[in-house]
Protein backbone atom coordinates (compact mmCIF):
# COMPACT_ATOMS: atom_id res chain seq x y z
CA UNK A 1 0.00 0.00 0.00
CA UNK A 2 1.27 3.29 -1.12
CA UNK A 3 1.80 6.12 1.38
CA UNK A 4 -0.36 8.48 1.07
CA UNK A 5 -0.05 12.14 1.88
CA UNK A 6 -2.32 14.23 4.17
CA UNK A 7 -1.86 17.72 4.32
CA UNK A 8 -2.29 18.93 7.80
CA UNK A 9 -5.25 20.54 9.02
CA UNK A 10 -5.40 23.93 10.27
CA UNK A 11 -7.66 24.04 13.42
CA UNK A 12 -9.61 27.33 14.55
CA UNK A 13 -8.47 29.43 11.78
CA UNK A 14 -12.21 30.43 10.76
CA UNK A 15 -12.77 30.97 14.37
CA UNK A 16 -9.96 33.53 14.85
CA UNK A 17 -10.73 35.07 11.71
CA UNK A 18 -14.33 35.64 12.73
CA UNK A 19 -13.12 37.28 15.91
CA UNK A 20 -10.96 39.15 14.40
CA UNK A 21 -13.63 40.18 11.97
CA UNK A 22 -16.39 40.34 14.63
CA UNK A 23 -13.97 42.61 17.18
CA UNK A 24 -13.14 45.27 14.09
CA UNK A 25 -16.70 45.73 13.28
CA UNK A 26 -17.58 45.96 17.23
CA UNK A 27 -14.67 48.46 17.19
CA UNK A 28 -15.80 50.26 14.42
CA UNK A 29 -19.42 50.80 15.87
CA UNK A 30 -17.67 51.95 18.90
CA UNK A 31 -16.22 54.15 17.28
CA UNK A 32 -19.06 55.69 14.59
CA UNK A 33 -21.20 55.63 18.33
CA UNK A 34 -19.11 57.89 20.10
CA UNK A 35 -18.01 60.05 16.86
CA UNK A 36 -21.61 61.09 16.51
CA UNK A 37 -22.01 61.37 20.19
CA UNK A 38 -19.50 63.94 20.13
CA UNK A 39 -21.17 65.91 17.08
CA UNK A 40 -24.42 65.71 18.65
CA UNK A 41 -22.63 67.25 22.08
CA UNK A 42 -20.35 70.10 20.10
CA UNK A 43 -24.03 71.81 18.41
CA UNK A 44 -25.10 72.19 22.68
CA UNK A 45 -24.13 75.67 24.01
CA UNK A 46 -22.52 75.79 27.05
CA UNK A 47 -25.57 75.79 29.46
CA UNK A 48 -26.95 73.29 27.87
CA UNK A 49 -24.11 71.08 28.71
CA UNK A 50 -23.42 72.35 32.17
CA UNK A 51 -27.55 71.12 32.72
CA UNK A 52 -26.45 67.63 31.86
CA UNK A 53 -23.03 67.88 33.92
CA UNK A 54 -20.64 68.46 31.09
CA UNK A 55 -18.19 71.04 29.64
CA UNK A 56 -16.35 71.70 25.94
CA UNK A 57 -13.29 70.08 27.17
CA UNK A 58 -15.52 66.56 28.21
CA UNK A 59 -16.20 66.39 24.74
CA UNK A 60 -12.88 65.35 23.94
CA UNK A 61 -12.84 62.90 26.41
CA UNK A 62 -15.64 60.75 24.86
CA UNK A 63 -14.06 57.33 23.12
Amino acid sequence: MANAHVSPVVTGFGDRSALSLATLVSRLIAWNDARRTRIILSRLSAHELNDIGLTRGDIDLIR
